[in-house]
């Protein structure tokens, strides 16, 4: 393809690890990609893990630059841009409580009976992102090294997918990050976020390129390999701050 107009980016492993804050060599490499292209985070976390992982840690720059910040939580059911102000709604679309409620009901009852539950975890299992929720299996602060270990093949995560997709045939359920399944409405996957992208930029899909570690078929990243679009597969924030340093010298300035 010609240079990217837009690149988006994976959060968990791909900028970060999971739920940690990105390393200032990320943080410098974003805002160096954003002086010339517009830039996408499209991840299943919510709007407070984008903004202490990513837009509290980016280095001082101009306003013009992080006005090409496009922050997509929860798959892109919710769009924010940054601005002067600090962070601005374009849309956020929730789940009803009926869904909510099924949705909850379906992941417990299905982790229980695959033996999934675990007894003492850190922090909360299930989550409730509004437009989101999100099943963590060791809960939500998880140390690294555990989450790490849990399900190194994804089969268990696959198994739970699986069995609750069953149960709520009108929702999307999907395998998330390295310990979680996320349920969104149906047809809400990254390459939904994507597609909004492009809506509400005017870029095509073909003037971008997606970077992330999950483009596996049971990945929450593969929607946006099945769209078309370019992606680039990496395995770790290191290998994205190679490849953009790769990339950046590449792409001309700002149009």
């Amino acid at each position: 393809m010609s240079a990217p107009r837009l690149v988006a980016f994976d959060l968990d492993d791909t900028l970060a690890p999971s739920k940690s804050a990105i390393d200032p060599r990320i943080g410098d490499l974003l805002v160096a990609l954003a002086q010339r292209v517009e830039v996408a985070i499209i991840s299943g976390g919510q709007l407070g893990q984008f903004r202490a992982q990513v837009v509290e840690k980016l280095p001082d720059a101009a306003s013009t630059v992080f006005d090409r910040f496009h922050l997509m939580p929860t798959c892109g059911t919710q769009y924010y841009r940054l601005n002067a102000d600090g962070i601005e709604t374009i849309y956020a679309h929730a789940l009803s409580d009926d869904e909510k409620s099924r949705a909850l009901a379906a992941v417990q009852e299905e982790a229980e009976r695959l033996g999934l539950w675990e007894a003492e975890p850190w922090g909360p299992i299930l989550e409730d992102r509004g437009s989101q929720i999100t099943f963590s299996a060791l809960g939500q602060q998880a140390p690294l090294d555990a989450k790490m270990a849990w399900d190194p093949t994804g089969e268990k995560k696959n198994a739970l997918r699986e069995a609750v997709a069953a149960r709520i045939p009108d929702l999307e359920v999907r395998s998330g990050g390295s310990t979680s399944v996320d349920i969104t409405h149906r047809g809400i996957d990254k390459a939904y976020g994507m597609a909004q992208l492009a809506t509400q930029t005017g870029i095509s899909l073909d003037e971008m390129l997606f970077v992330g570690d999950r483009l596996d078929p049971d990945g929450n990243d593969y929607p946006v390999l099945a769209l078309g679009v370019a992606c680039q597969a990496v395995e770790g924030w290191e290998d994205t701050a190679v490849f953009l340093e790769q990339l950046i010298p590449t792409l001309p300035d700002a149009r």
